[in-house]
């Protein structure tokens, strides 16, 4: 999915992949959240509601740049650091391409429907 995203007032290359929940979230968009770090791996915030888990693709380990919702807390995150091994409860909805350092310190995205 075309997305237009912006970390911190600075515009980066990011993409949503086509799975229920990344779907979900593009219906939340416009969506502005605040970051907070989180194990010293990834920012997190909870977008206004919880998003679909059905359909969810086969579980794959977080990466580097990948946005992903941790489906038992409900929050959105974003990896600066690789993640932890799959998880069931971890969906991979996309992935930011921005280095580790903009997004480890990045405390506010913005996420938009490209035009």
């Amino acid at each position: 999915m075309d997305t237009r995203v912006t970390i911190d007032g600075e515009p980066v290359e990011a993409t949503l992949n086509d799975s229920p929940a990344a779907r979900d979230l593009a219906s939340l968009l416009p969506l502005t959240l605040d970051l907070e770090d989180f194990h010293g791996t990834e920012r997190i915030a909870d977008p206004p509601r919880k998003l679909t888990t059905e359909g969810a693709p086969e579980p794959a380990a977080a990466k580097a740049g990948d946005i992903a919702y941790f489906a038992p807390w409900g929050n959105l995150a974003i990896f600066y650091k690789d993640g932890p091994s799959a998880s069931e409860d971890l969906l991979i909805l996309g992935h930011i391409d921005a280095d580790a350092d903009q997004l480890s310190g990045a405390d506010r995205i913005t996420i938009e429907a490209a035009s």
